[in-house]
């Protein structure tokens, strides 16, 4: 098992309100007795599409159903279930949601998202299971445009138990990131994990600093940053979306932290952001807790919503 899986019990835990909410919309649908035509098939298709999952996915997905209907791969309601969580299930071919780690010398694994996403709160869970797992973590508060984010990550930092470099508010974040690299070289870190600010003036100032912290740390460490990864707030839906285009527009994001997924019903924007974006979701936020962290695991989450 690896250092972020999770059994299958605890993510039907925590996703309990997407799962209610799927669940009450679709029991009403597929009823007992009734038979599979075009308007139950209109009906699946709003509901899903209300569900966050998206309308392009939710349109192949009724697709894929009524033409299942017609060659008679499927007869009745009881099968409409099983189908979908098959072929959702299949969106996500086998690739390396795991994190990504340098070969040699301190992993850097830059975090961007908006502010409020959870972006603080993830990289202490970040932080939190790489140290429990022997891995020397430096943290790096490079949103220096609020004091309050340079407090809450140094709070954190005290509470998990790792480093942090960190300069006065006002400063130079693309400073704090070279002077995290030195620190991170200097005391042999496993792990440098950088927080960057959500929000400047203009969405060009916020992609102009993102981009001068990312070819700061590439020159001071080679293959820096091995990971960029880019917080979303589960409970914005399709927002989120949004959100995600525009930081990859800047920086090459390789993977998405979805945070909050337990405190809302819209877990569906997963399978959005995947058909969307094409960018995989490594990891889930699922609590409060530092140790409220899970990879991403499709048959899992799929289980899960349609248990």
């Amino acid at each position: 098992m690896g250092i972020f899986t999770k059994t299958a019990g605890y993510f039907k835990e925590r996703l309990s309100k997407t799962r209610d909410k799927i669940s009450s919309s679709l029991s009403s649908i597929l009823s007992l007795g009734r038979n599979i035509d075009e308007s139950l098939l209109d009906e699946l298709e709003e509901t899903l599409i209300s569900d966050d999952i998206g309308v392009e996915t939710t349109d192949i997905l009724v697709s894929e159903l009524r033409e299942a209907y017609r060659s008679r791969q499927i007869a009745k309601t009881d099968d409409i279930i099983p189908f979908l969580k098959e072929h959702i299930t299949s969106y996500w071919p086998d690739r390396d949601r795991q994190l990504r780690q340098a070969e040699s010398g301190p992993t850097v694994i830059l975090v961007a998202g908006v502010n409020g996403t959870g972006k603080t709160t993830s990289i202490a869970k970040l932080g939190y299971i790489l140290s429990q797992n022997n891995k020397k973590v430096i943290v790096a508060a490079c949103d220096t445009f609020r004091a309050a984010a340079i407090e809450q990550l140094t709070i954190w930092a005290e509470r998990i138990g790792v480093q942090i470099v960190k300069h006065q508010a006002g400063g130079d974040p693309a400073a704090v990131a070279f002077d995290a690299c030195e620190a991170a070289l200097a005391r042999d870190a496993d792990i440098l994990i950088l927080d960057t600010a959500g929000r400047l003036h203009t969405k060009k100032d916020l992609m102009k600093q993102l981009t001068k912290i990312r070819d700061v740390v590439a020159r001071k460490i080679p293959g820096a940053p091995n990971e960029v990864l880019l917080v979303l707030d589960a409970t914005t839906g399709q927002n989120a979306i949004v959100q995600a285009k525009m930081f990859t527009e800047a920086i090459n994001v390789t993977g998405i932290f979805l945070a909050k997924l337990d405190g809302t019903a819209r877990g569906g924007i997963v399978i959005a952001i995947k058909d969307q974006l094409d960018i995989p979701v490594k990891f889930v936020g699922l609590g409060e807790k530092p140790e409220d962290i899970a990879e991403f695991d499709p048959k899992m989450f799929v289980e899960a919503l349609f248990d």
